[in-house]
């Protein structure tokens, strides 16, 4: 087997410049042991984790200007994660999650890179029902409904690990799950507004997809 190739990165955001390791392509793998694919995770879908798409570079550009003092929370699908990155650098309260363990290590070894505190992460599924990393004040995730059933699986997985008054911001590219997403957020008690998500100046791929944006208030 072929060694794995790596590209390394430096984006610019407002106030700082991120510093970064992503796979060359999508062309590279490396799962010697089976420990990705015994999770679920195929062959053909296991370099996805490790490059930046568009959407997920266009959620690091709006968390580098969101307003999170005092909230923590949860990237969910996080891949690169690279608004986790950029979140971290500001020391802010952040959490990455993946179902592809070597999100985990790329994390880890970009946030060295920074030189910036550990970000706790979570190899875990949508379908998993352990809930002991406790709850969220907001959550977070970019291009996370290309399967059908994911609708239905990550609305429950953000039910579960959000706090009873919360917020989910996701980047979607134009996918068609989406309305059943926004449904099935309606069954958990999150109103919603899709907008046309505004590109960053500083962004280097064009991309041209939606803001979703989820908010729950706790009944009285």
């Amino acid at each position: 087997m072929a060694a794995v190739r790596y590209r390394f990165h430096t984006m610019e955001f407002a106030d700082t410049d991120i510093h970064f390791r992503t796979l060359r392509d999508r062309q590279q793998f490396n799962d010697p042991e089976g420990i990705s694919e015994s999770l679920g995770v195929s062959p053909a879908s296991w370099p996805l984790f490790g490059v930046v798409w568009a959407a997920g570079e266009m959620l690091a550009h709006l968390m580098d200007c969101y307003d999170l003092q005092g909230r923590r929370v949860l990237e969910v699908g996080c891949g690169i994660g690279l608004a986790s990155l950029i979140m971290n650098q500001q020391q802010m309260d952040i959490t990455a999650s993946d179902y592809n363990p070597d999100a985990g290590e790329f994390l880890a070894y970009n946030t060295r890179l920074n030189n910036s505190p550990d970000i706790p992460f979570i190899c875990s599924d949508w379908s998993s029902k352990s809930s002991d990393y406790g709850l969220f004040d907001l959550i977070i995730g970019s291009d996370v409904l290309y399967e059908p059933n994911h609708a239905s699986l990550l609305a429950g997985f953000i039910d579960q690990h959000a706090a009873p008054a919360a917020e989910a911001i996701i980047i979607d590219p134009g996918r068609g799950n989406v309305p059943a997403f926004c449904r099935q957020m309606a069954t958990f008690g999150f109103s919603y507004k899709r907008s046309k998500a505004v590109m960053s100046e500083r962004m280097t791929q064009p991309f041209s997809g939606n803001l979703l944006e989820f908010s729950r208030v706790p009944s009285r």
